[in-house]
C-alpha cells in the first residue's frame, strides 16, 4: 500500500519541512489532473476532428510538463495519465480496422540533455557500450499516420491510426494517392507486411489547394496537416483523388518476414519495393551525430517544402528494438526530438470557474484574442487556485501564453511591469458557482485519518455530488463520449437540453428515453430542432449501444482515477463484469480501517516496519502506558519495546507523546488489517492503491450503486477479449520480479514477460503464479514463501520462457 502523509505529525522545522513537501505534492497532483484533462481534449481535436487549436510544439509543452511532474512525483502518476494513451477513436462514416500491432505514439525530447538521457537509458537497458549503438535519424513529418497492409505484395487495406488499436478503413481513398503503390516490386517482398508512414501535403500544393478552395467559394484549410487529414477522410474517393496528397514510409507493424536486420536496411528495402521514403534519413553513431543532424535540419526546415516539427531517432538494430520493447504508449527504442514551442503576449480580461464531473473547480483565463502560430486563442487554463497564487495572476495582467494543449493555451508568466494600477489578487470561490454547495479541499488541515482518500488534494471540489447540476451534466457527457458509450447524436448540447427538460438526469435514463417518449404528451419528434426522423435516429443510436465492451463500460462510469488504461487493465484481469463487481465488493468489505492507514502513513517509516510496530505496541500495551509522572518519554519506551528508533520517533510525534492514545490506536489497527480481497485488487496489474481507493469509494456510495444497477438492467456487458500475444508457457500467468537480475535489466525482464502474455504485478498476493527472485531479494520473496507462491531463479525463468 502507498504512503499517505498526515497533517498532524512533527513540530518546528521538521513540521515545516513536511508541510512544504505536502504542499508540493498536493500542488503537483492538482496540476497533473488539469494537464490530463487538457491533453485528452486536444487529442480528440487533433486525431478525431482534424481541427487542432494549438501547434504540435505547444501540445508537446503540456506533455513535457506532465512528464516532469510524473518523474518528480512517481507516486502521484494518474492511472489514466495521457502518458499511457494514444490518439482518439475513429470517425463515423468509415468501417473500422483493428491493428494487428498497435500504432503507438512517440515519447518526446526537447533538449540536448533529453537526447543524451534517451541514449543512456538504451545503453543501460541493453547493457551495451555506447560505441556499439547505432541510431537512425529522420525528419518528423507533420501529417496523418497511415497503415498500409500488403499481402503478397498487393495493397489490400489502408487504415488511419485512430486510437492506436483501431482506425478508420480508408482503403478506397488511399488507392487514389499516386505516391502509394498498389503493388510492391522485388524478390524479397514478404507475403504480409503492414507498412506505416505519413500522408502529407507540400507547401506549394497547399497554397495551390487553398487558392482553388477560395476561388470556388469553399472553406480554406488552416494548415497542411489539416488539409491532408481532411482530404483523406472524404466519403467520396474522387475528392481525395483530386487532392495533392504525398506519402513517406518509415515503419511497419505486422510482417511475415523482414528484408533486413536494421531500421536503415528496412528503409532501403522500402525504396527497392517502390515505396517513397524520406531522403533525409541518416544513420548516426553517437549523440553528437544525432544533435548535428537535428541542428542542420532545423536550419533547412523552411526550405524542405513540407512541414516537420522535429526529428525522430530510432535504434538501428531490429534485435535491439525487440529487446527494448514498449511502454504503454510508445516504444522504448525511439524518440521524437521536437522543435521549440511558440509564445505570444496578451491581456487577461477575466477569470471564470468551471465545474467538472468530479466536482473540481477549474479556473479558466479569458484572454484578449491573440494569434499564436497561426491560431487565434482567447482562453487559457489556470489549473487550480494554487497555480494562480504561485504565478500571482490577476485580472488585467499582461501575460505570456503558450499554446500548450487542450482547447486553449496555458499562461506561462505575468509581465509584472505592465500590471495596471489597482489590480487585485484573485479570490478563489469557497462555494460552487453552479449549485452553491461548499467547495472544499481535502488537504485543508485534514489528516490521512480524517480524510484518507483526499488528504493533500489541492483541487477545490464542489461537495454537492450529483445534486450539483454541473457535475451531473458533465458525468452524462463523459458517459456518452467517444471513448465511452459513443452515442451518435447525443452530444454536449443535447445533454444540456435533455437535462434541463428532465428527460435524462442519470445514465440509466438514456436507455429508457425511447419508451418514456412513446408514452409522453411532449414527444421528442414534435420539439423544436428535431422531427420524426431525427428522433428515430437518436433512439436507434442509443439502441445500438445496449451492448458494450467491459473496458468501455468501466471507463464510462467516470470514476475518478479510473481512466481508459486502468479500465482496460481491470477488464484484462477480471475478464467479465460480474468478476469485476465481485472483486470490488470484496475489496469494499476487506479495506483497511483508519487506524491501520494512520500507521501506514507514518512519515519516514516503511510499511513493514509500521506493521511490526503495531504488533509490538499492542503486545506490550500495559507496560508502555504505566510509569506515572516520572515515566520515560514515549519515544524511549517504544524503543525499549523493540520499535526501531525512527519509527519510535515518528509514532511519538504523531500521538504527541500520549502512550494511551498510541496503544489504543495500535490495538484497533491490529483488527483493521486489509483483507485478502483488498490486497488482490490493489495488486492487480495496472490498478494500484489510488485507483483501488477510488473504485471502493465509488461503489460504497448508495447513489452510485443504484445508478450501476439501473444500467445492468438495461445493458449487455461483453466479456473482455485479450489482444493476441506470443503464446508461451507463461501466457496468462501473473509474475513478480524482485531483487537484482544479472542477465536482464529489470525493465527488459518485465517487457519480455509482457510480450509473452504474462501479467507483471508489483506486489505478491495469492493470485501470483511466479516470483522471479534475483540477488538481494527482500520482502516480496518473504511474502512469496509465506503464501506458498512458486519462486524461480533468473536462470529457471529464462529456461521456462525459452
Amino acid at each position: 500500500m502507498g504512503k499517505r502523509v498526515t497533517g498532524s505529525a512533527g513540530t518546528g522545522a521538521r513540521q515545516a519541512g513536511e508541510g512544504a513537501a505536502v504542499d508540493a505534492a498536493a500542488e503537483a497532483s492538482a496540476e497533473m489532473e488539469g494537464l490530463a484533462a487538457e491533453i485528452a481534449r486536444h487529442d480528440a481535436l487533433y486525431h478525431r476532428h482534424d481541427a487542432p487549436e494549438i501547434s504540435d510544439a505547444a501540445y508537446d509543452a503540456l506533455r513535457l510538463r506532465l512528464a516532469e511532474l510524473e518523474a518528480e512525483f512517481p507516486g502521484l502518476v494518474r492511472p489514466d495519465s495521457p502518458s499511457a494513451n494514444v490518439g482518439a477513436p475513429p470517425a463515423e462514416g468509415f468501417g473500422k480496422v483493428r491493428h494487428a500491432v498497435p500504432m503507438l505514439s512517440l515519447a518526446n525530447a526537447f533538449t540536448d540533455e533529453d537526447v543524451q538521457e534517451f541514449v543512456d537509458r538504451i545503453v543501460r537497458f541493453l547493457n551495451l557500450d555506447a560505441a556499439d549503438l547505432a541510431l537512425t535519424a529522420e525528419p518528423k513529418i507533420d501529417g496523418l499516420s497511415i497503415s498500409l497492409r500488403y499481402e503478397r505484395g498487393v495493397l489490400v487495406t489502408a487504415a488511419t491510426r485512430g486510437d492506436g488499436a483501431e482506425g478508420e478503413n480508408v482503403t478506397a481513398n488511399v488507392r487514389t494517392i499516386r505516391d502509394i503503390p498498389a503493388r510492391l516490386i522485388g524478390d524479397d517482398v514478404p507475403g504480409l507486411i503492414d507498412v506505416r508512414g505519413e500522408i502529407f501535403i507540400s507547401h506549394d500544393d497547399f497554397a495551390a489547394l487553398n487558392a482553388a478552395q477560395a476561388a470556388s467559394g469553399e472553406k480554406t484549410f488552416a494548415n497542411p496537416r489539416n488539409a491532408a487529414a481532411g482530404s483523406l477522410r472524404q466519403l467520396d474517393p474522387s475528392i481525395t483523388a483530386a487532392r495533392p496528397l504525398r506519402f513517406f514510409a518509415y515503419a511497419w507493424g505486422e510482417a511475415s518476414a523482414l528484408a533486413a536486420e536494421t531500421q536503415f536496411g528496412m528503409i532501403e528495402a522500402y525504396r527497392r519495393w517502390g515505396l517513397p521514403t524520406n531522403p533525409d534519413t541518416r544513420l548516426c553513431r553517437s549523440v553528437e551525430d544525432l544533435l548535428a543532424f537535428y541542428r542542420n535540419l532545423g536550419e533547412r526546415r523552411a526550405s524542405l517544402g513540407y512541414d516537420i516539427d522535429g526529428v525522430v531517432y530510432k535504434v538501428d538494430r531490429l534485435a535491439d528494438q525487440l529487446r527494448l520493447g514498449f511502454v504503454s504508449r510508445s516504444p522504448r527504442w525511439a524518440i521524437a526530438h521536437k522543435f521549440p514551442a511558440e509564445q505570444a503576449t496578451t491581456i487577461l480580461e477575466a477569470i471564470e470557474i468551471q465545474v467538472g464531473r468530479t466536482g473540481s473547480l477549474t479556473p479558466v483565463a479569458k484572454l484578449k484574442p491573440v494569434t499564436v502560430g497561426g491560431v487565434v486563442v482567447s482562453n487559457a487554463t489556470l489549473h487550480n487556485e494554487d497555480e494562480i497564487a504561485r504565478k500571482d495572476i490577476r485580472v488585467g495582467d499582461t501575460v505570456v501564453v503558450q499554446r500548450a494543449g487542450d482547447v486553449i493555451p496555458q499562461v506561462v508568466r505575468v509581465i509584472d511591469d505592465k500590471r495596471p494600477p489597482g489590480a487585485m489578487p484573485f479570490v478563489f470561490p469557497r462555494q460552487c458557482p453552479v449549485c452553491g454547495s461548499p467547495a472544499e479541499r481535502g488537504g485543508d488541515g485534514a489528516t490521512a485519518e480524517e480524510d484518507p482518500g483526499h488528504a493533500g488534494d489541492v483541487v477545490r471540489r464542489c461537495t454537492g455530488g450529483l445534486v450539483c447540476p454541473a457535475q451531473a451534466k458533465e458525468r452524462l457527457k463523459h458517459f456518452v463520449s467517444r471513448n465511452a458509450f459513443d452515442i451518435e447524436g447525443l452530444g454536449d448540447e443535447r445533454i444540456e437540453l435533455f437535462y434541463a427538460e428532465g428527460r435524462i438526469m442519470r445514465p440509466g435514463d438514456i436507455f429508457t428515453l425511447a419508451a418514456r417518449d412513446a408514452r409522453s404528451s411532449k414527444r421528442l419528434a414534435d420539439q423544436k430542432g428535431f422531427g420524426k426522423r431525427s428522433a428515430e435516429k437518436l433512439f436507434d443510436a442509443i439502441e445500438a449501444r445496449r451492448t458494450i465492451s467491459l473496458q468501455r463500460f468501466l471507463y464510462a462510469l467516470g470514476i475518478r482515477h479510473v481512466g481508459e488504461t486502468t479500465s482496460r487493465d481491470l477488464a484484462a484481469t477480471y475478464r467479465t463484469w460480474p468478476a469485476v463487481r465481485a472483486a470490488i465488493e470484496g475489496a469494499v468489505a476487506a479495506r483497511p480501517g483508519p487506524d491501520w492507514q494512520r500507521f501506514m502513513a507514518l512519515p519516514g517509516v516503511g510499511e513493514k516496519t509500521a506493521e511490526a510496530a503495531i504488533g509490538k505496541i499492542a503486545e506490550q500495551g500495559s507496560k508502555l502506558v504505566t510509569g506515572g509522572l516520572f515515566a520515560e518519554p514515549l519515544e524511549t519506551r517504544l524503543e525499549a519495546a523493540g520499535v526501531p528508533a525512527k519509527a519510535a520517533k515518528s509514532i511519538a510525534d504523531v500521538f504527541r507523546g500520549n502512550a494511551s492514545d498510541a496503544v489504543d490506536a495500535a490495538t484497533r489497527a491490529g483488527r483493521q488489517r486489509p483483507g485478502e480481497a483488498f490486497l488482490e485488487l490493489v495488486t492487480a496489474p495496472g490498478v494500484g492503491e489510488v485507483s483501488a481507493a477510488a473504485l471502493i469509494e465509488f461503489f460504497s456510495r448508495e447513489e452510485n450503486a443504484r445508478a450501476v444497477a439501473e444500467l445492468e438492467a438495461q445493458l449487455t456487458i461483453e466479456a473482455f477479449e485479450p489482444v493476441q500475444t506470443v503464446a508461451s508457457a507463461v501466457t496468462g500467468k501473473t509474475v513478480v520480479f524482485t531483487g537484482t537480475l544479472e542477465k536482464l535489466s529489470r525493465n527488459e525482464a518485465k517487457a519480455q514477460a509482457e510480450r509473452l502474455g504474462a501479467k507483471v504485478a508489483s506486489s505478491v498476493s495469492k493470485k501470483t503464479d511466479y516470483v522471479i527472485a534475483g540477488a538481494d531479494a527482500g520482502s516480496k520473496l518473504d511474502k512469496a514463501k509465506e503464501l506458498g507462491v512458486e519462486v524461480l531463479t533468473e536462470d529457471a525463468w529464462l529456461a521456462m520462457i525459452g
